[in-house]
């Protein structure tokens, strides 16, 4: 009896103890249900504001410890992305060319070269490098040709824009984006961004560079406006200010940015004391370039320094850039256009690592065309396999910081997600999103992306209306603030 009594007594404890560890897995179960529930419920009431009744959203949270969907709200509807676009052409530009990969700015004697002199043209051929600037670049340039000897110029410069073999302007970028600096166009020589200010005042227009590549046509109008017609080299200046305001500046993109790249080589060697007869002039595709052979050469930043002031900045040029080298190394054809060979390489790199056409399709690299498309699970698939790569850390070093740099250095500060969510922004009209990382106050690891699409916040209303940007990081702060494991 005794035996019995305590054989029943311990499996009594036993069962007790099962059943209070069921209890305690069963408890922790509700409480990881309710942390998501709660998060979807948040996030859900956001999108459920009567102003977003006609917008379209598309959201993807993904766990990065164990590749959970922990949220998603249309995550496979294609929606216009912006320039989260460029974190496609970023990753694929890694991956292809590696963050070490440099380009070049050639320098080619186009003619007989006898006794330091140059019986005809000096090329200033570019391949991609969106970071000349400045003179530096043209001073090194004019420094290795009078340390060769080199003393007279017989055919003047030519600034050679040919290597891309296409338009420099990117494949469905629209007539009213490409005056403006965002929408500068990207071609195998490009200067100061391929921008210039126009400063406009009661005494004139100033226009710095000095050696941009541009006509002033002052018109008297009512009002005032710059407009300047695309493939044009005219800038219209349209009215004028009164005597009481201060003057007007516009940062604008440049018509010929290989013409103004010629003229300040041209200039640095006449600093130099070379004799340049003839006057700088550029050649663009589909002109055959001049062949002849290198006799000076300034190498470009490594690809990881242009792709992170590129993605800090949102800058298209850059990015656009990086795609055309992107394409120009894929291609094995010399007449291959280099976007086109960019976008066919692309989407197959991308269909390889499960991101198929019918998810994600971008003929350009910036996401400045409304043509591009992709989803919200594509882009937290792309993120989830960067940070699984060898090179997270520098992928992640790249992208804007919350509250802290680039273009999210104004966006949630004072959050819990300052200093820690880390993700590039996009914004065009009617269009905002962000995709990127955060860590949850439990320590867990997220890759996100949200896309906002057919919006503009309303004009009147009763209470003050956040801007699209401020919606959008709302979910993100939303993420940072989770408490518990989803």
């Amino acid at each position: 009896m005794l035996e019995r009594s305590g054989v029943g007594s311990g499996l009594g404890r036993d069962r007790r103890h099962r059943s209070l560890a069921y209890l305690t897995t069963f408890l922790l179960s509700l409480t990881t249900v309710t942390q998501a529930e709660t998060l979807a419920r948040r996030i859900d009431q956001h999108l459920a504001e009567p102003r977003f009744a006609a917008a379209s959203w598309g959201i993807s949270v993904v766990s990065l410890d164990d590749g959970r969907t922990v949220y998603a709200h249309d995550d496979g509807r294609l929606l216009l992305p912006a320039s989260t676009a460029k974190l496609y052409t970023a990753a694929f530009a890694l991956d292809r060319l590696g963050a070490d990969y440099r380009t070049h700015t050639d320098v080619i004697a186009a003619g007989e070269l006898r006794r330091g002199r140059l019986r005809g043209p000096l090329v200033l051929r570019g391949r991609g490098d969106p970071t000349l600037a400045g003179n530096a670049w043209a001073d090194t340039l004019a420094t290795a040709l009078r340390e060769q000897g080199i003393r007279r110029i017989d055919g003047g410069i030519v600034g050679d824009d040919t290597v891309f073999r296409g338009p420099p302007i990117g494949s469905g970028w629209e007539a009213g984006d490409l005056q403006a600096y965002y929408g500068a166009q990207a071609g195998g020589l490009d200067i100061d961004e391929n921008t210039m200010t126009a400063s406009v005042s009661m005494n004139g227009i100033d226009v710095t560079p000095e050696d941009a590549a541009v006509t002033i046509a002052m018109q008297p109008a009512k009002g005032f406006e710059l407009y300047r017609a695309p493939g044009t080299a005219t800038l219209h200046v349209l009215g004028g200010v009164n005597e009481t305001e201060k003057p007007s500046r516009s940062r604008l993109s440049i018509p010929d940015p290989a013409l103004t790249a010629a003229r300040r080589l041209r200039s640095a060697l006449e600093r130099q004391g070379l004799r340049v007869d003839g006057e700088a002039r550029s050649v663009q595709w589909p002109v055959p370039a001049l062949g002849g052979p290198t006799v000076a050469s300034f190498p470009s930043p490594t690809l990881a320094d242009i792709l992170r002031i590129g993605l800090k900045r949102s800058q298209n040029l850059y990015l656009q850039s990086v795609f055309l080298l992107s394409g120009l190394e894929s291609s094995g054809a010399e007449d291959a256009r280099a976007e086109d060979s960019a976008a066919t390489a692309l989407a197959a790199w991308l269909a390889a690592r499960g991101i198929g056409p019918s998810s994600t399709t971008l003929d350009e690299g910036t996401g400045l065309s409304r043509h591009d498309l992709t989803t919200a699970a594509s882009l937290t698939r792309l993120l989830a396999l960067m940070d699984a790569s060898p090179i997270a850390a520098t992928w992640r070093g790249l992208l804007p910081v919350a509250g802290v740099d680039g273009t999210l250095a104004g966006r949630m500060r004072g959050t819990v997600a300052e200093g820690n969510v880390v993700a590039k922004t996009g914004s065009m009209s009617f269009v905002n999103a962000l995709a990127g990382y955060v860590t949850t106050k439990s320590g867990q690891r997220l890759a996100f992306a949200i896309l906002l699409n057919n919006y503009r916040p309303p004009a009147k209303s009763a209470e003050p209306v956040p801007s699209a940007s401020a919606d959008v990081d709302a979910i993100a702060v939303m993420l940072a603030e989770v408490v518990e494991k989803l």
